[in-house]
Parts: structure tokens; C-alpha cells; sequence
């Protein structure tokens, strides 16, 4: 197994406990698929530096977990697919 990170970015007008259901549905899709999640960090919300679907701030968090290789792709197309998610990314970490 790899280690990842993934950063996305939630929209800013997502209420509050449907913010923390969608981090709670990424981070049990990693675990469900055979990952472990080292960490979420919750960096709040921050100012985009261009405007993404109309929106000027975005709530960003950060996921570090390790994972096959399979799943950072298939989370990312669930991530474009997710309403309220503005916009994501995962690296492999070395």
C-alpha cells in the first residue's frame, strides 16, 4: 500500500453538519476499500484564487491515508460527481 494525500475544497454555503458528512463519506470510502486514514486536517475557509463555480471561498481539507493504488482514482471521480465539492486532488507521497 501507498501513502496519499488528498486536498479538496467544499463549497462554502454546504451547511455545517453536511460539511462534516461529506468528510465522513470520504474518509469511510478510503477505509472501506482496504485504506487507512492517518489524518484529517480541516484548514477551514479560505479565499480561492479564482473564482470556481461562482465562488470566491472555498472550506479546505486535507486527508493523508494509505491506500492501493486503485483508490485515489476511483475517489477522485467520486469527488467530481459529489454536489458541493468544488474541487479536489491526490498525490502519492514518497
Amino acid at each position: 500500500m501507498k501513502k496519499y494525500e488528498c486536498m479538496y475544497i467544499i463549497a462554502p454555503d454546504v451547511a455545517e453538519e453536511n460539511r462534516e458528512a461529506l468528510i465522513a463519506k470520504f474518509s469511510e470510502y478510503v477505509t472501506k476499500n482496504g485504506g487507512t486514514v492517518e489524518g484529517i486536517e480541516k484548514m477551514g475557509i479560505k479565499k480561492l484564487a479564482y473564482p470556481i463555480k461562482f465562488k470566491k471561498e472555498g472550506f479546505y481539507v486535507l486527508m493523508n491515508y494509505t491506500a492501493e493504488g486503485n483508490v485515489p482514482k476511483d475517489m477522485e471521480k467520486l469527488m467530481n460527481i459529489t454536489t458541493g465539492i468544488l474541487r479536489s486532488m491526490s498525490i502519492a507521497k514518497n
